[in-house]
């Protein structure tokens, strides 16, 4: 086979590859083409409710501007989730940086089971205890206008139990670093801090990524907890009951704006730390 051939085989190969990936980028971002256009959708067309053509007739502010007046609660909404998304990302964090360290360098008497075990509850589905947990947070006032601290707490609570991929990054740094802190008279939580945090930064970010959008994406429990009691809704759950409510009327391009503005948080946060992402998952993967 001749160079020329070779190189024509190539590029014939690259191009349909190319026309593959664009076409699964173009499917994959339809929705969100859409969502964006109809958020800027005038309330004069439709009255803001759905309409049979996707290209906006007469482009407008209005569905961001009732997000942020006196008459919507997006921002009280927003605020909350930002809250519970932020103390979940940080309170896990440590949580599972801790549990992930101790079991990837400690050795004691059921570790092993331990593991196992957590890995196969964590197979089951987080809902199958909603009912357990809505009445154990209820006794502890944690529901409703508690709805906040409880999804906190839902958030932090197992968190320790997502170990595996921390776990498997920490097992990649050489246990002789830790040996020689522990000769030199450094304690663990010393070690732990001094040198094994500041080498492990694509793992922190991944464990806080992971961490942040759970709680920021949340609707099962976060409608469950905050049933009834408005003030306690986080964005997914208002904008639920915004279209079912009213019925998409009046409300479809307000769902939409108000869908855009969440995912501004998790778009940035991608974009900025996604070499640190995509690090932290594959050192993570190396060991078990």
């Amino acid at each position: 086979m001749t160079t020329s051939s070779i190189k024509t085989k190539r590029a014939i190969s690259n191009t349909i590859t190319y026309i593959v990936l664009i076409v699964i980028s173009i499917i994959w971002l339809f929705p969100f083409v859409c969502m964006l256009l109809q958020s800027f959708r005038s309330m004069n067309e439709g009255g803001g409710g759905m309409v049979d053509y996707l290209l906006p007739k007469q482009f407008s502010l209005d569905s961001y501007t009732f997000l942020f007046s006196a008459e919507s609660k997006f921002v009280r909404w927003y605020g909350n989730t930002l809250i519970i998304a932020f103390f979940v990302a940080i309170l896990s964090t440590m949580m599972v940086l801790c549990v992930s360290y101790a079991l990837s360098r400690m050795r004691f008497k059921g570790r092993t089971v331990l593991m196992r075990f957590w890995l196969i509850l964590g197979m089951f589905p987080g809902f199958l205890s909603m009912i357990c947990l809505y009445f154990l947070l209820k006794q502890l006032g944690l529901t409703q206008e508690g709805a906040i601290p409880g999804l906190i707490l839902i958030g932090v609570a197992s968190s320790g139990m997502g170990y595996y991929v921390t776990k498997g990054y920490f097992d990649t740094i050489p246990k002789a670093l830790d040996e020689a802190a522990r000769i030199d008279g450094a304690s663990r939580a010393r070690v732990f801090f001094t040198m094994i945090l500041p080498m492990s930064k694509p793992i922190i970010i991944y464990a806080l990524l992971t961490a942040f959008m759970n709680p920021w994406c949340d609707y099962v429990f976060a409608s469950y907890v905050a049933f009834g009691y408005s003030d306690s809704y986080n964005v997914a759950v208002a904008m639920q009951r915004w279209v079912w409510t009213n019925d998409y009327q009046g409300y479809f391009t307000r769902f939409c704006a108000g869908g855009m503005l969440i995912a501004v948080p998790i778009t940035i946060l991608f974009m900025c730390l996604q070499k640190y992402y995509v690090e932290g998952v594959t050192g993570g993967a190396v060991k078990g």
